[in-house]
């Protein structure tokens, strides 16, 4: 039988990875993957009890509302808008979410805020700023490349807003080396 299942804290290329081997490795045949969303071909009972453990195990779990869902998905929108860099955002952050969710953004707006205790846009400007802290440790660029790759209006911006969030300047956190990145699972 053929399942789709919504698979929360999925954020990277190697929580697919991880899932699609475990799966495997359990005889599980897994028929499509992408973050946030798993479809299996489920042989039988035993096959959904796998599927749970290997969750467990690995620090995912399943979603069973659709609101929960609808909020995994907008997370994991953003997270793949800051994987493509330089960030292109050629519209409103509301107007994006709407267009990819097919949503009214009041309503996912509200959702978001209620189900995670955090806005939309708080959220995103956190998830910036663990690619800030990536980009830095990285030393591909200096601050005001990172600023334009994010699409900050300036490096001044994105060194307040840096600074607000995790109580160091850019070159604090640069000269001390510190290491100090959340997982994006774990963000709020």
């Amino acid at each position: 039988m053929i399942k789709n299942f919504y698979i929360k804290n999925m954020v990277c290329d190697r929580c697919i990875k991880v899932l699609r081997e475990e799966l495997q490795n359990c005889g599980i045949e897994v028929l499509h993957i992408e973050l946030g969303e798993i479809q299996l071909s489920m042989q039988n009972i035993e096959d959904e009890t796998n599927l749970h453990s290997i969750l467990e195990k690995n620090g995912f779990s399943l979603i069973e509302s659709p609101e929960k869902q609808l909020v995994e998905q907008i997370k994991i929108e953003l997270i793949k808008l800051l994987d493509d860099l330089p960030l292109e955002l050629n519209q409103n952050l509301s107007i994006y979410l709407e267009d990819v969710v097919h949503t009214e953004y009041s309503k996912i707006s509200k959702l978001f805020s209620t189900t995670e205790g955090i806005t939309i846009e708080k959220y995103f400007i956190k998830l910036k700023i663990e690619k800030v802290k990536e980009l830095i440790q990285n030393q591909e660029y200096n601050f005001t490349e990172i600023s334009q790759l994010l699409n900050y209006s300036n490096v001044n911006y994105l060194s307040r807003q840096f600074a607000s969030e995790t109580g160091m300047s850019l070159t604090f956190y640069k000269s001390n080396n510190a290491n100090n990145r959340n997982p994006l699972d774990r963000i709020m």
